[in-house]
């Protein structure tokens, strides 16, 4: 049996190999590259790898289930600026310059015109950080006069300060500071609002104590970075105000932002519009437009060209001006008023979906909310009520383009007001809002990705927000260019949401009933997992007592994965899984979301029984495996007695070869057969006499059958597993009237193993035979190495003893 058992697995050894050998070449031959070939090769078939690689193909990778670029005519004409800009620049260099300066002079007066920036300049890069960070060298050369021979000493005598909103894109300052070579010190991050406004705007009061302690500490205010559209929430600052500070400390002011794309429409907030007064801002026109390849722009106002030209911002190589050349081509494809269609296009798909949203329960959106809904007239003063006066009037901004909104757990009625869930969440205990944020966290991150899948073309995306938590983000200007957002596509992500609400609260009301209901059931543990987005975490646990810790973590691992095996060949529509692949906990099942139709107790019930059952057929395996051990052992030591009781009987003459053949045909002996057969049940190797004799196998006795109890639910035709009846929840009592217990509820007596002691329920499900078979699906090596080792061990008994017989007849 060992060495059987040996072989398979040498077998399985070398198919493993194979497999490996195999992986490893096909990784060989995508992923080196292979010679360059001398004679080269024709364009087909250049422009075919190409296509292989654009597709996917050589990565295996499905094209489908990513978001692709919705590429029309007028990115055709954008990729085609790349081209003509590579034949432009190969021209005689007069006519280059005289090219240039044309197609740079034309893009830089038809943005600013669009965008409302009088008298600017424009400086294209591609790194959307590049332009900032030309502006910062501008500054430095404009308030440091010996900066350019001195260099960073001129720096020390007065440290300049950056300050950047807290709600900016992460990595900015650090990244402003390792290009400039200034030290960190150097960057200031400047908080949002706590008490009043929104929560993603840049604290103007305390911005400007920030200032008077660094002026009063010698340092110099150098630049500040301000927000038209914060990266997470779309929240516009106060930049009409920010730009009154700047111009006090002489600094400058910097804007940048998703929300400066609205300033080509006819109506424009107030604080975007302050954004034209800056000294510059940054324009992502490539996604608003739905252009590829398309350079970002920086417009920025200055009156020294040759400080310009010292931070980079001009360049006196004609090539370098063939930037815009794309921008330039697509500004006139499109036209004035389609420019202003496609912006105007994104901002009613957020405002439509916002006003959709506003009907739905337990939806909240982070707005920016109208102090006079925030705060009440409680104060006592003049003053505090003067100051309710004053913010009662102040300018709702409710016009931002990016929708952020989260999945919450307070109900509001629709059409009544909503308020921010960050007020909502502040009114409770601190020790209750830690586990519910988090579970609320991981339910918001679950929702977003499902509606990332069901409506790909919506562009909503999961983003994490500093005090809201975890939300869902819809921004058009970013994304409806790019995929070609529609109307109908916001309305069908809005019915995606309103079917997906109802799972998130059942999931969530069934969390509790899921945990007491595992805390009742014998061998199942719960698990509490927060960051799993469902109804609940289990482990089974043993039930015999296993000392050894690594036996015991074996035998468990078996276990869950043979349950969760089980658990998903059942015809339920429910998700089970071993949870995520980093994180999680071991040897565990986790439960997806459920509705509220389940029936919690059969599925908590099925769980333990397959559990119960699988431990049981494991253990039964392991008794036969030893039982087979001990009788082989028996069956050897048997075969040496038969042989010395031959030895005896027979005498020593009769054993060596020639000589024994010789008095066996002289003097024949008439010894019986004698067999040996190994019974599974009685678990004893026992003499084939009987069996010969009568001519029948004797299958001793048997205990008595044990019954067991298998309750099947009557399910209607259609109905999945542990989902309640609709027609049995809506009668209730009536149908208990109606229609006997037994139809609802059938119980079959079926007879079991010795070895099960107590009542087992398991629905659909046959138990082990008397006969202590094992189930061909489960074990199907083990029981055929079973076998093959009971042959073997029968043969050996036979061949010793017909040995003889074959002696004689060879004689003859």
């Amino acid at each position: 049996m060992g060495k059987n058992l040996n072989d398979a697995m040498k077998l399985l050894e070398d198919a493993q190999r194979d497999v490996d050998e195999e992986q490893d070449k096909k990784f060989v031959r995508k992923d080196i590259p292979g010679p360059l070939q001398g004679s080269g090769q024709d364009m087909g078939s250049i422009l075919q790898i190409v296509q292989n690689l654009m597709q996917g193909e050589e990565d295996g990778g499905d094209p489908t289930c990513q978001r692709i670029q919705h590429v029309g005519e007028q990115g055709h004409i954008a990729l085609l600026g790349h081209s003509l800009a590579a034949y432009i620049s190969v021209l005689e260099k007069e006519r280059l310059r005289r090219m240039t300066t044309r197609i740079l002079s034309d893009t830089t007066l038809w943005l600013c015109r669009l965008f409302r920036y009088e008298n600017g300049s424009a400086y294209y890069h591609e790194d959307d950080r590049e332009g900032l960070l030309k502006v910062c060298r501008l500054i430095i050369h404009s308030r440091y006069d010996d900066y350019i021979t001195e260099g960073f000493n001129v720096l020390t005598t007065k440290q300049p300060v950056i300050y950047i909103s807290a709600a900016s894109r992460p990595g900015l300052g650090q990244y402003l500071c390792n290009q400039l070579g200034l030290p960190l010190s150097s960057f200031c991050s400047v908080p949002c609002n706590t008490m009043f406004g929104s929560q993603h705007q840049m604290d103007v009061a305390l911005l400007d104590r920030l200032i008077k302690d660094d002026v009063d500490s010698g340092k110099l205010p150098l630049l500040l970075v301000a927000n038209a559209g914060t990266p997470g929430a779309g929240h516009t600052d106060k930049i009409g105000r920010l730009k009154e500070l700047c111009n006090q400390y002489s600094m400058w002011l910097h804007v940048e932002g998703v929300n400066l794309a609205t300033l080509v429409l006819g109506y424009v907030n107030s604080s975007v519009l302050a954004a034209t007064k800056s000294d510059s801002m940054t324009l992502t026109l490539g996604p608003w437009l739905g252009l590829p390849a398309i350079p970002a722009v920086t417009l920025y106002r200055h009156e020294d060209p040759s400080l310009s030209l010292a931070a980079g911002l001009t360049s006196s190589q004609p090539v370098e001006k063939l930037r815009a050349l794309p921008l330039w081509l697509s500004l006139q494809y499109l036209g004035h008023d389609g420019i202003v269609e496609r912006i105007k296009h994104a901002s009613q798909l957020s405002q439509r979906l916002l006003g959709n949203l506003k009907n739905l329960n337990y939806i909240r959106t982070s707005e920016i909310v109208s102090k006079q809904k925030e705060v009440t007239f409680s104060g006592k003063s003049l003053g505090d009520l003067l100051g309710n006066i004053i913010l009662s009037i102040v300018e709702d901004e409710l016009s931002s383009p990016v929708v952020v909104f989260r999945f919450t757990e307070l109900q509001v009625k629709p059409g009544t007001e909503q308020v921010s869930y960050t007020s909502q969440t502040s009114a409770k205990p601190d020790s209750t809002n830690n586990n519910q944020r988090e579970l609320y966290d991981t339910f918001n991150r679950w929702l977003g990705e499902q509606l990332a899948q069901l409506v790909p073309t919506s562009g909503v995306d999961v983003v994490e927000l500093e005090d809201e938590g975890t939300c869902v983000r819809f921004s058009p200007l970013m994304t409806a260019a790019v995929l070609g957002t529609k109307v109908e596509d916001t309305d069908h992500l809005v019915e995606c949401l309103k079917a997906k609400i109802p799972v998130l609260n059942s999931t969530l009301e069934l969390r509790e009933e899921f945990k007491n209901e595992v805390y009742r059931t014998a061998g199942l543990t719960y698990i509490e997992d927060l960051s799993w987005p469902g109804v609940g975490v289990i482990r089974y646990e043993l039930f015999g007592e296993e000392h050894d810790p690594n036996k015991r973590q074996a035998e468990v691992e078996k276990i869950s994965f043979g349950l969760l095996k089980k658990l998903k060949e059942l015809d339920s529509d429910l998700l089970f899984s071993s949870g995520p692949e980093f994180g999680g906990e071991k040897n565990c099942i986790y439960i997806g979301m459920v509705t509220e139709d389940l029936d919690m107790a059969e599925l908590v019930e099925t769980i333990a029984t397959m559990g119960r059952e699988i431990e049981e057929n494991s253990r039964l395996l392991e008794n036969m495996t030893e039982v087979v051990r001990r009788g082989i052992q028996e069956a050897e030591m048997q075969l040496q007695k038969a042989s010395e009781e031959k030895l005896m009987e027979e005498g020593v003459l009769r054993q060596i070869p020639l000589v024994g053949s010789v008095l066996n045909w002289l003097s024949p002996v008439q010894a019986p057969l004698k067999g040996r057969t190994f019974s599974l049940a009685a678990g004893s190797v026992e003499s084939t006499e009987t069996t010969y004799a009568t001519k029948a196998q004797n299958t001793g006795s048997t205990p008595p059958p044990t019954p067991t109890i298998i309750r099947t639910k009557h399910r209607h035709p259609g109905q999945k597993l542990f989902r309640r009846s609709s027609k049995c929840s809506e009668a209730g009592s009536e149908a208990g009237s109606l229609a006997p217990a037994e139809e609802r509820e059938k119980e079959v007596q079926l007879p079991a193993t010795a070895s099960d002691k107590q009542e087992q329920e398991v629905p659909d499900e046959v138990k082990l035979s008397e006969n202590s078979q094992v189930d061909s699906k489960e074990e199907p090596d083990d029981k055929s190495k079973l076998t093959e080792s009971l042959d073997e061990v029968e043969i050996q008994d036979n061949e010793q003893s017909s040995a003889h017989t074959e002696d004689t007849e060879g004689l003859r």
